[in-house]
């Protein structure tokens, strides 16, 4: 995989600074903000899950023309870090192909993307509720957005975002780059995991402990396919369902906790 590297990109420190560079404008940050968050939630007086964490809210309440051009300005900026990572593997020579980010297979992607999120999400959806119950979690709110006529395409368009930037970074461009600093795959397997596990780290340990689980799960998945299609399709309805499930039975079913 090195190989591939033109020659004056094949320098270690340069990989590595590329690698924490990318890390410090996406992810990596969102995980020292988690941290800050989870540290403010343990010493604020009453459990966890007694407090919020909400993923979509409003950006100007009453506002709604301003509350959509936030909403799509966060969107769009978002994105930007998967345009470096796209940038920088194209200038490799690879592309995001090399990861399996593209149209090549679309049914493989969608069919083994769906099958995962089945499976996943059931799973996933207890043990939030074991772990809030239990205090370790605080209780997430999906969405808070108004009862406005672009509220489902924009939690739509946001759990998209979510999956894609997510997918990209912390599976396929992480692992291709840590493959090439000569990382283990084990060590490599635990680097992905744990950073998704720590920019959920603001939703409690359930959301810690949750994520870091799917994330070893999505970094076989990808080893075994080569492609990190299947997963932004998985990440993508598991993240669609919980937004506009959330904003369908919220306050309507008994089980499903609310602040």
């Amino acid at each position: 995989m090195a190989d591939s590297l033109p020659q004056e990109t094949r320098s270690p420190q340069l990989l590595k600074s590329e690698t924490l560079l990318v890390l410090a404008l996406s992810l990596g940050a969102s995980a020292v903000s988690a941290l800050i968050s989870f540290t403010g939630s343990l010493t604020k007086p009453g459990g966890l899950k007694d407090q919020a964490a909400t993923l979509n809210g409003s950006y100007a309440p009453g506002r709604p023309w301003l509350d959509l051009s936030w909403q799509l300005f966060g969107i769009a900026t978002a994105l930007v870090p998967v345009l470096l990572v796209a940038h920088l593997l194209i200038r490799e020579g690879a592309g995001l192909g090399s990861i399996g980010f593209d149209r090549r297979r679309p049914w493989f992607d969608l069919g083994r993307g769906t099958l995962v999120a089945a499976g996943i999400g059931t799973a996933g959806l207890a043990f939030y509720l074991v772990a809030r119950a239990a205090g370790f979690n605080l209780t997430v709110v999906p969405e808070s957005l108004p009862e406005v006529w672009w509220k489902f395409p924009v939690l739509i368009l946001s759990a998209i975002q979510n999956s894609v930037v997510e997918e990209v970074i912390v599976v396929g461009y992480l692992l291709r780059r840590l493959g090439q600093l000569g990382w283990t795959p084990m060590a490599a397997l635990m680097a992905s995991s744990l950073l998704r596990g720590s920019y959920h780290l603001y939703q409690g340990i359930g959301g810690f402990i949750g994520n870091m689980v799917m994330g070893v799960v999505f970094v076989l998945l990808y080893r075994r396919w080569g492609r990190i299609g299947p997963l932004v399709v998985a990440h993508a309805l598991l993240d669609i369902v919980a937004f506009v499930g959330y904003a369908l039975l919220a306050g309507r079913v008994d089980w499903l906790p609310t602040p």
